[in-house]
């Protein structure tokens, strides 16, 4: 049997896979105003640079929701990454 210690975030778990939180901001026209913009900002972690989790809700935007889309400005970040994880030797103390 093998015990599972350590973090139980599903977020932290995708950050040390390759995920990275990826931000997306969507200008949509308005259905009873198609002449006036509105902004929606979407946020998930998601694989850079094919963005499956992000395709996927655009896809259900599109398939279930009456604003049709103008724009999707898309920012990706790396939060962890497998060189950033490292052992400490000790512990240095000031005063």
């Amino acid at each position: 049997m093998v015990s599972q210690v350590g973090v139980a975030s599903d977020d932290f778990r995708k950050q040390v896979l390759g995920y990275g939180l990826t931000t997306a901001q969507i200008l949509y026209r308005m259905p009873d105003h198609p002449s006036l913009l509105q902004t929606y900002v979407w946020q998930n972690y998601d694989l850079c640079p094919k963005f499956p989790a992000l395709k996927d809700f655009l896809a259900f935007w599109h398939e279930k929701l009456d604003g049709p889309l103008f724009s999707v400005t898309v920012a990706h970040c790396k939060l962890i990454k497998p060189a950033e994880l490292r052992a400490v030797d000790g512990v240095f103390r000031l005063h």
